[in-house]
C-alpha cells in the first residue's frame, strides 16, 4: 500500500504538523495498524480506506487509537484531494466522531469539526506545578484548556510531563492572548502524554476547543491561531454555531512510500 508524509497547518516542508497517510484497499488488522504507527513515531497515522458509503478514516497515535484527530484528516483530505482524485473539491470521511467534511478554499482545506463543549473548572495547584506557571482560568472539555496571561509565558514553558499526565483532560492545551499588532489571536500549544505524544506540533482538534474559547471571548466567530511548537503552525478558525467550528490550514507533501511489509 502506498504511505504519504504529509505536514499539515503549513505550506513549506518540515514545519507543521508532519501526519502519515495510508491508502488501502482494505482494512488489516488493529494489531498491524498500530505496529505500523509505532514504526513511524508520528503523533498520528491516519488510515483509509474507501466504502460504499464513502471514505472511513481512523487515527491512531504511537501508544492508541483516537477518537478526533484534526492535523491527520487535514493531511488525508489533502492525498485525498490532490492524488487520489485530483480536482475533487470536497472529501467526506466516515470517522469514530461521525461524518467530517474537508472542503478544499483555495491554498487551504476547510474542515467541520464538532466544538469540544467545556466547563470552567478552579485552577489548582497542580495545575500550577504541572506547567511550571499558574493559570489565570481554566476549562475541562474532551481536553483541558489553561489560560495564561501572555504569549510568553505559554511559549516558553517546558512542561513536566509526568504532572501533565495526571491532569484531567485528553490533551493538555495552554493558551494565551497574541501579542497587539500580530495579526495572531491566540498563541497555544498541545501536549499529550496519555497520548504517547510529549507535544503534537499542530493540534487541529484542540482547537475545537481553543477557538471556541476565544471566540467568545474575543466576541467574533473568526480567530488567527498559532501553535508555538518548535514546529510551529497556522489554523484559521471560525465558530458555526450549533455546536460546530471550521478550522482551516494549508498542507504539503514531503515524501511517497510502498509499505511492503504486511500488516495482518
Amino acid at each position: 500500500m502506498k504511505q504519504y508524509i504529509v505536514d499539515a497547518f503549513t505550506s513549506e516542508a518540515f514545519a507543521g504538523n508532519p501526519a502519515a497517510v495510508c491508502v488501502m484497499d482494505a482494512w488489516p488488522t488493529d494489531a498491524g495498524m498500530m505496529r505500523l504507527t509505532v514504526e513511524n513515531n508520528l503523533s498520528e497515522t491516519a488510515f483509509v480506506v474507501r466504502e460504499s458509503a464513502g471514505w472511513h478514516l481512523r487515527w491512531f497515535t504511537p501508544a492508541t487509537e483516537v477518537t478526533l484527530c484534526g492535523h491527520a484528516t487535514l493531511a488525508s483530505a489533502f492525498v485525498i484531494l490532490n492524488i487520489v482524485e485530483p480536482g475533487a473539491a470536497e472529501v467526506r470521511f466516515n470517522t469514530l466522531s461521525g461524518e467530517l467534511a474537508v472542503t478544499r478554499e483555495d491554498d487551504l482545506y476547510r474542515m467541520d469539526f464538532p466544538v469540544d463543549a467545556a466547563r470552567e473548572i478552579p485552577v489548582t495547584d497542580d495545575m500550577t506545578a504541572a506547567f511550571g506557571a499558574r493559570p489565570a482560568r481554566a476549562f475541562l472539555g474532551m481536553d483541558l484548556l489553561c489560560v495564561f496571561d501572555d504569549e510568553k509565558t505559554v511559549r516558553e514553558m517546558a512542561p513536566d510531563q509526568a504532572l501533565l499526565a495526571k491532569l484531567p483532560g485528553r490533551i493538555q492545551n495552554p493558551t494565551a492572548p497574541g501579542a497587539a499588532g500580530s495579526g495572531i489571536d491566540c498563541v497555544s500549544r498541545s501536549f499529550a502524554p496519555k497520548l504517547g505524544v510529549a507535544e503534537d506540533p499542530v493540534c487541529g482538534s484542540a482547537h475545537c476547543l481553543i477557538a471556541d474559547y476565544w471566540a467568545r471571548e474575543l466576541g467574533r466567530p473568526d480567530v488567527h491561531a498559532y501553535q508555538a511548537s518548535r514546529r510551529g503552525g497556522h489554523l484559521y478558525c471560525t465558530a458555526l454555531g450549533a455546536g460546530r467550528v471550521a478550522i482551516r490550514g494549508a498542507a504539503t507533501l514531503v515524501a511517497t512510500a510502498d509499505v511492503v511489509a504486511p500488516l495482518d
